[in-house]
């Protein structure tokens, strides 16, 4: 078994536009319907930010949530990792944005971008602060705008999609009862190509032609990422147990990406377990990239489906491809 991280998540919170998106709603402006998008992917609803809300919005108002739910001062954090794919801007990082307007004068960070991943990874590298003993709080946000970044007239994918950011605070533990246990990430390049947003960057800067040619949205292969998230999501949940000598009735929660409903169920019947210890919430949020996680956090502890000491595995599969898993055990 591995030796645990000596950090813990000690608070939740997460935040949601409120204008709500429905199938139906979709239908008005996309050549689909209700039952295409439930079958297929499982959502009903999402939530949209409205024009000029931007991530650094959503992960503020996430953040304040977690910060006053926790007693704790701005002034008291020390770091904060925004794990977001739709930066306001590509500098400065959206985390200086949000540490401005919350008043976390001491704090320094950093946004990481490994898309759909990026939370698990953001977690993970937050984790190694507090574990060290260097760092005391540590805020991690997951927070994307997906709409800013979506095709309307690519049917297949802009459904998929919404709004949304989810925060954790970090602190150091010195039990083994509680804290992070175990983590496991990857990348596999070679599949790069299946997800993607074209534009944007030094290889392709703005211009009329990549507006033209559609190239700042994102652009995906559905069913090649649908293959590799169905096989590295189920084989990264079976391989964190077998190496720390469990098995699938040791957990108490498992937290997975929301992405496609199907790839839960996949993963979920690979391990043995039950509807009551999977985390699904897609039906409401849709694949809310970055904040998946957390939000799925947040059902959790107001769901009252964990409590202190159980087990909680998070896994992920993103874009890049990016992969990763963390075992925890609760700790309030």
């Amino acid at each position: 078994m591995s030796r645990p991280i000596a950090a813990k998540i000690t608070g939740v919170a997460g935040y949601l536009p409120p204008r709500v998106v429905t199938n139906a709603d979709l239908e008005k402006i996309v050549d689909t319907n209700d039952e295409w998008i439930r079958t297929r992917t499982g959502i009903r609803e999402r939530h949209y930010a409205e024009p000029g809300v931007a991530s650094s919005h959503l992960g503020t108002e996430a953040a304040k949530k977690l910060l006053v739910a926790k007693g704790v001062d701005a002034g008291d954090i020390d770091m904060i990792i925004v794990a977001t794919v739709t930066p306001d801007m590509l500098f400065p990082a959206t985390a200086c944005l949000i540490q401005d307007r919350l008043g976390a004068k001491k704090a320094w960070g950093f946004d990481l971008s490994a898309a759909c991943s990026g939370f698990a990874y953001a977690l993970t590298v937050g984790a190694q602060f507090v574990g060290a003993g260097s760092h005391k709080k540590v805020l991690v946000i997951g927070s994307d705008v997906m709409t800013s970044i979506l095709d309307f007239k690519d049917r297949a994918t802009c459904v998929l999609f919404g709004d949304a950011a989810g925060a954790v605070l970090l602190e150091r533990t010195t039990s083994d009862a509680e804290g992070i246990i175990d983590f496991s990430h990857d990348i596999d390049g070679s599949g790069g190509c299946n997800l993607y947003m074209p534009a944007g960057g030094s290889l392709h800067p703005a211009s009329c032609e990549t507006v033209e040619k559609r190239m700042h949205y994102v652009h995906q292969e559905g069913q090649q990422v649908f293959k590799y998230a169905v096989r590295r999501q189920a084989e990264l949940a079976c391989q964190m147990l077998e190496r720390n000598g469990l098995t699938s009735r040791d957990l108490a929660l498992v937290v997975p990406h929301q992405a496609n409903l199907r790839i839960i169920r996949a993963m979920q019947e690979r391990l043995g377990v039950d509807d009551s210890k999977v985390m699904v919430n897609i039906d409401r949020y849709g694949n809310t990239t970055g904040a998946t996680i957390p939000l799925g956090l947040v059902d959790a502890v107001e769901q009252k489906r964990v409590r202190k000491g159980d087990l909680v595995l998070i896994v992920a599969v993103g874009a890049g491809y990016t992969a990763g898993s963390i075992l925890m055990r609760w700790a309030y």
